[in-house]
């Protein structure tokens, strides 16, 4: 059984039990019409049932033993809810599901509350299993599953019905083992932060590559970027990791100015221990040290991945990302003979490597 007094913190929120005090929370939640998003199901539609559900229904999920409710809490007070429920304890697994009102949707929240709740659950007590089921036609929730780290596993067709009739479910678990894997949001340094990219990004994306020699001499998906492109790496391609964990990150500068780049995980062997990191800048955020700042930053989170070794490949002709790998501390290894796609054809490569134990600067 859950304990009653269960919670936990994250980075921006704390998950924990509906208690009385949220009376007033709850209040302007039904009043904005958001319970039945923000609240877990059974919530009351009206405010003359508050004090029942806070003092017994939000409750009765736990006393049954087969889960519970729990708040997310942010700074602004009550931003939603994730419960755990169909707890089988005999086989341990159980279900996940979670609501955020739609004034504070689009900031991470759920992710950062699935991961937090998932982590703890996982980590700590009998169950092996977490499930979360999402709407084969909910792109957000598919990706709030995939950020925190589930593996999407089947298909229940007609599973889910809804007031305009039945939806496909897409089915993801994750199991007991695979937490240590799962990346965080956001890496930060003194004047770098390593976050998800987000739709806004194209913009500064699209403008970086466009017209730019560097990038077009390099990078042979430049070639005819557009805009919708940029729109789709940054809302889909740039957090779908597949089976990789590394993820992908834009780097952004913290005095506020705008995109400086993108780092993220080209390959991972995790047999091996080992992964490979690539990246591009902004021209107008060059000559400032960013490439060196953001390849640490991305190298020292991968040791704490666990890898054994991050290597980078940089064709031989580009001067200015050799230059950024041997500042960052890596070790010129060796040439790789066409290694590298490159705009018309093929490019030899430097192997520059660096192993776990081998931080300088962390």
């Amino acid at each position: 059984m859950f304990d009653e007094r269960l919670t936990i913190n994250t980075e921006r929120l704390i998950l924990r039990p509906f208690g009385p005090g949220d009376a007033g929370q709850v209040r302007a939640v039904i009043e904005d019409g958001a319970h039945s998003t923000a609240l877990p199901p059974g919530a009351p539609g009206h405010a003359s049932g508050i004090a029942q559900w806070l003092s017994y229904g939000v409750h009765e999920l736990w006393r049954s033993g087969q889960g519970i409710h729990l708040a997310m809490h942010a700074r602004d007070g009550v931003v939603g809810s994730i419960s755990v429920f169909k707890a089988q304890w005999g086989v341990g697994t159980a279900e996940v599901g979670y609501g955020v009102h739609p004034a504070y949707r689009r900031r991470g929240y759920a992710t950062e509350a699935v991961r937090g709740l998932v982590g703890r659950l996982l980590g700590e007590g009998p169950l092996r299993r977490i499930e979360l089921r999402a709407n084969a036609d909910n792109l957000a929730s598919i990706r709030v599953a995939e950020k925190a780290g589930f593996t999407r596993e089947g298909l229940l067709r007609g599973a889910g019905f809804e007031d305009d009739g039945p939806h496909d479910l897409v089915v993801f678990g994750r199991l007991r083992g695979d937490e240590r894997w799962v990346p965080r949001r956001r890496i930060e340094s003194e004047r770098l932060v390593l976050r998800p990219f987000a739709r806004q990004d194209a913009f500064d994306v699209v403008d970086a590559v466009k017209g730019d020699s560097e990038i077009a001499r390099w990078m042979p998906w430049a070639e005819g970027y557009t805009l919708e492109r940029a729109l789709e790496w940054c809302t889909r391609l740039a957090h779908a990791n597949g089976p990789g964990y590394g993820g992908n990150f834009a780097i952004q500068p913290k005095d506020g100015e705008r995109l400086a780049g993108a780092i993220g995980v080209q390959r991972e062997d995790h047999e091996r221990g080992d992964a490979e990191l690539g990246y591009w800048i902004a021209p107008w955020a060059r000559r400032r040290g960013y490439a060196v700042e953001a390849t640490q930053l991305a190298t020292a989170y991968l040791f704490d991945l666990g890898f054994h070794r991050v290597h980078l490949l940089v064709a031989t002709g580009n001067r200015a990302s050799q230059a950024v790998a041997r500042k960052a501390g890596f070790i010129e290894e060796g040439i790789m003979r066409q290694a590298l796609p490159i705009p018309g054809g093929w490019a030899d490569a430097v192997l520059f490597g660096m192993l776990n134990g081998e931080i300088s600067w962390h």
